[in-house]
């Protein structure tokens, strides 16, 4: 079956304008839940790194996001052969199946930044030495290691390592090398170790440098504001997407996913995620709440 996508009365008379339910407000910038004194925060500034204030470089990560992706959101609809451009697309149910990673620590930063924004938690960093830093090894032995922490990491964070010194052979070590580098410059890590907040929307909330011996709880005090912060970002970011169409969708099974509808016809459905991801399912594996909503939009707009 041939989808037309560029019909007018079907892409555009199905996509979405808004309609998903009210986002959060985000919080005021002096919170500071977790009771960490501001005074300890300036003081110790300049040996664990200044978290950054939340909206100091949004618009450059979305800038920085539009560009790798070349995908606009709000007109775009890519195909992956514009000839067939059903060929070769995941199905949604593969997509919502897939599930968190088992390692507790991700290796693929797109792989981590995707599950950030399925599950809308977001993204720790740590960027380590693991073969040269002993500072590294410290942090990782008095914090990052113990049975608190991560309990506390499984259920507020997607965890991201990015090893400067790992590979299973040379060429896959200098591979990697290179890789960890490249990440260093694009989250702008200036030295070893490195926390890192990153919020699902991309933009880098907390960014904590350096460990001494005996300040494990300080900088756990740390990331848990960072990770707070985070997600009042993330309702902000959210409600922006629902503004322009995106609305999270479940299916029978209860799996849900935030995406905004690409195209409709005879009952089946291509979705979008806020990334350019696309996955097509059909309408009667949705969940009921999302099939009543498809049929409200159709009455709505005289399509039957």
């Amino acid at each position: 079956m041939r989808w037309q996508y560029h019909l007018p009365a079907l892409v555009a008379g199905l996509l979405f304008t808004g309609c998903a339910g009210k986002g959060g407000s985000s919080a005021e910038t002096g919170e500071n839940p977790y009771n960490i004194p501001t005074g300890a925060l300036a003081a110790n500034a300049a040996e664990f790194g200044t978290p950054i204030k939340r909206g100091e470089n949004q618009a450059a990560a979305a800038e920085a996001a539009a560009k790798a992706l070349g995908y606009n959101p709000e007109t775009d609809l890519a195909h992956t052969d514009p000839d067939n451009p059903d060929a070769e697309l995941p199905e949604l149910q593969e997509l919502m199946a897939q599930g968190p990673k088992q390692d507790s620590w991700r290796r693929s930063e797109s792989e981590s930044l995707r599950e950030s924004r399925r599950t809308g938690k977001p993204m720790l960093i740590w960027f380590t030495d693991s073969l040269n830093s002993s500072a590294s090894k410290t942090l990782s032995d008095q914090l990052l290691t113990t049975s608190e922490f991560q309990d506390w990491a499984e259920e507020n964070t997607v965890r991201l390592v990015v090893d400067q010194n790992q590979g299973s052979n040379i060429d896959d070590a200098v591979r990697k090398k290179i890789h960890s580098r490249e990440l260093k410059k694009k989250y702008n890590a200036r030295g070893y170790p490195t926390l890192m907040v990153v919020a699902p929307s991309g933009e880098v909330i907390g960014r904590y440098t350096g460990y001494r011996r005996g300040k494990e709880d300080f900088i756990f005090g740390q990331v848990k504001q960072g990770v707070h912060v985070a997600a009042e970002n993330q309702k902000v970011w959210r409600s922006s997407l629902e503004k322009k169409g995106y609305r999270e969708w479940s299916d029978v099974k209860g799996r849900k996913i935030f995406a905004k509808l690409g195209a409709y016809k005879d009952g089946e459905l291509i979705l979008v995620e806020p990334d350019g991801t696309r996955a097509r399912t059909q309408e009667k594996r949705l969940s009921a709440e999302d099939r009543v909503w498809i049929q409200q939009q159709k009455e709505a707009r005289g399509i039957h």
